[in-house]
């Protein structure tokens, strides 16, 4: 079975209100053949906080990793960048 990896990349800028904010979700395989989502953010420019929830199966985390994304875009966030690979 060939894994897909998922990322998306997303941000949210307000200047009326000093808002620079991004948001990196992943989607990738574990050692013991489970899936994580993982998923960073913070402030651009600075170090910010990681976070990483591990799924018995890749329909689950695609499900968490699409529930995730349809919230911050829901909050203003814009995707940047997104990269379907095959691994």
């Amino acid at each position: 079975m060939s894994r897909v990896s998922f990322h998306l990349h997303c941000r949210r800028i307000d200047a009326s209100r000093n808002m620079a904010r991004y948001y990196v979700l992943a989607i990738r395989p574990t050692l013991f053949g489970e899936t994580a989502v993982v998923r960073s953010w913070g402030r651009i420019g600075r170090r910010g906080s990681e976070r990483t929830d591990v799924f018995a199966t890749e329909q689950e985390a695609v499900a968490h990793f699409l529930g995730l994304a349809r919230r911050k875009y829901r909050k203003g966030y814009i995707p940047t960048a997104t990269a379907p690979v095959m691994t």
